[in-house]
């Protein structure tokens, strides 16, 4: 009878499968909830970080204004761009430990002192440049320190809603549309930006038109609306079952046999508690909590440091960020470099105003290609590429495990290598079609150039996180892609300086049409059809060692993984 009475009260205390359904059903609406705000966060703070594309709209300004040289306006532009590129790893090594939250309030500090320090240096320097010839050596260097701190807040934006989306949406079907997404919006930032500033944030004419923008102005404005996204970043950009990912590449990476001689995370963190349980006398379940803590806290970094080492060790990663490096610059160098080559394509008698198209025209050509790019093979890559299998660098493969497509139109997909191939082969089309010349005095073609380069780049920028997501997991995706990334900054300007010594030669070329007077101002083939060469050459080895990365001996197709 006591038997009886106990087991019916421990019964009474059971959860029923219902209650524990629409607890399980309130969990997952609560985290969908936070998945897609972070989301929509993600896509507004990249929408606001590329303001250092809008450098062009002001630039000259600085000389105007501030009586800086053309050195030293390049030079503090120089400085935004480098800062941008050089901290990436560091960045993403900072958001895969942190979180990325805490990397969008950084942005948020960085990008208010940057443009409020920019907007007072201005302000002040153009007080003071009346009746100068020079700026003061102090304002350049204040400007300069300034930028850094607009280039490194703009990696911890970029990246801290990269990493988001690219950890919460692993499993998601969409998760090529949801990677694509911010990208894309960060593409778009600095064309809304530079509307804005040129169409409310304007200096008024003596006869009161529109004049040119008020800087003071368009920096503050700036430095408010970043520091309202990286706030709003700081709050919403969370990860959803952050702890289910470390706990999936805990088993992974104990079944691949990369822990040598029985190597556990335990034992580090056995010898933590004991040390810490002799020291602690009371508050027992207060300590308990912290074990737990601080034992979870060890456990990420260590798995996290593991898979780290993988990827470095993994020769195919090296492959795969020589090509990279390979293909993404010359596009970097193209956009960069477009204002100057298109005054080539005239002899120089020819008047500017009449040439039949503006670098204006096509920057917006390439901002819109490369968008719309970055959003289609986002989305082409969801609905035809295999579902994505298994990491390489931790797990022993065999025939069984590979990972089938799924159905899709008459069971017809992509590999999501050839959908990052072809865009590679239409950007290196773009570099050919100029290089032979049919641009040459032909301006109004100009477009199939910046078209096809701007789509194969913007393509490239959401292909490539996306397969390293896929090949070595999102654990450490910040670190990965932060590696792999800086490379474009070095391969840039490596293309810069090529691009402008060949320009520089080929105004002593015959073919420059300067009527035998020495002249700084290149016209003809002369000043761009050997660098443009030389980039799809490029382009076409860096594609070279992609598909060796993937179809070669230890590639990714021998591996299992599923692309």
């Amino acid at each position: 009878m006591a038997d009886l009475t106990i087991n019916t009260l421990e019964s009474s205390y059971q959860p029923s499968n219902s209650s524990i359904g629409q607890a399980r059903n309130r969990q997952r609406r609560r985290q969908d909830l936070i998945r897609y705000a972070s989301f929509f966060s993600a896509i507004f703070s990249c929408l606001c970080a590329g303001t250092i594309s809008c450098f062009s709209l002001y630039g000259h300004l600085f000389l105007e204004r501030l009586k800086y040289t053309q050195t030293q306006v390049n030079t503090v532009a120089l400085a935004g761009q480098i800062s941008i590129s050089l901290p990436f790893l560091l960045i993403g090594y900072l958001c895969d430990r942190t979180g990325p939250a805490f990397a969008s309030f950084l942005s948020a500090i960085f990008f208010g002192f940057g443009y409020i320090l920019a907007a007072f240096t201005y302000k002040i320097g153009a007080n003071g440049a009346h009746g100068h010839t020079r700026a003061q050596v102090q304002s350049i260097w204040v400007m300069v320190i300034a930028f850094i701190f607009i280039g490194v807040a703009t990696t911890f934006m970029y990246l801290s809603s990269l990493t988001t989306c690219a950890k919460n949406f692993q499993k998601s079907k969409y998760r090529g549309f949801a990677l694509s997404t911010p990208i894309a919006a960060y593409g778009l930032s600095g064309l809304w930006q530079s509307q804005v500033g040129s169409r409310l944030f304007y200096e008024r004419t003596p006869e009161g038109g529109k004049g040119d923008v008020d800087v003071f102005k368009f920096f503050i404005f700036l430095a408010f609306i970043l520091l309202i996204a990286g706030l709003t970043g700081s709050l919403l950009l969370k990860i959803v079952d952050g702890d289910d990912l470390i706990e999936e590449a805990a088993e992974q990476i104990e079944r691949s046999g990369l822990l040598e001689n029985n190597e556990s995370p335990r034992d580090g963190l056995d010898d933590y508690i004991i040390n810490s349980n002799a020291i602690n006398y009371e508050g027992v379940e207060v300590r308990r909590e912290m074990n737990h803590k601080k034992g979870a806290k060890f456990k990420k970094g260590y798995y996290l440091n593991k898979e780290a080492a993988a990827f470095f060790k993994d020769p195919t990663m090296w492959w795969f960020a020589a090509g990279f490096f390979l293909v993404s610059g010359p596009g970097d160098a193209f956009i960069t470099n477009l204002g100057t080559i298109i005054g080539t394509l005239y002899p120089s008698y020819i008047d500017p105003s009449r040439l039949p198209t503006t670098a204006a025209t096509h920057v917006s050509i390439v901002s819109i290609t490369s968008t719309t790019a970055r959003i289609l093979f986002g989305t082409l890559a969801d609905i035809f590429s295999p579902t994505p299998g298994f990491k390489p660098d931790i797990q022993k493969f065999s025939a069984s495990s590979s990972i089938h497509p799924r159905f899709s139109l008459s069971n017809f997909y992509i590999s999501r290598m050839t959908l990052l191939l072809i865009p590679a082969i239409l950007l290196s089309a773009g570099q050919v079609f100029l290089a032979a010349g049919f641009a040459q005095n032909h301006a109004e073609n100009f477009w199939i150039v910046s078209g096809s380069i701007g789509f194969g780049y913007g393509a490239l920028f959401t292909l490539s996180p996306l397969i390293v997501s896929i090949v070595w997991g999102v654990e450490n995706f910040g670190t990965n892609w932060g590696l792999i990334a800086m490379t474009t900054a070095a391969s840039a300007t490596a293309w810069d300086l090529i691009y402008s010594k060949v320009y520089e030669a080929g105004t002593k070329a015959p073919s420059n049409f300067n009527n035998g007077e020495e002249d700084v101002i290149c016209h003809g083939k002369a000043c761009y059809m050997a660098t443009f060469w030389s980039m799809a050459c490029t382009v076409w080895i860096g594609c070279a060692l992609w598909l060796w990365a993937w179809k070669g001996r230890g590639g990714w197709s021998s591996r299992g993984v599923s692309l």
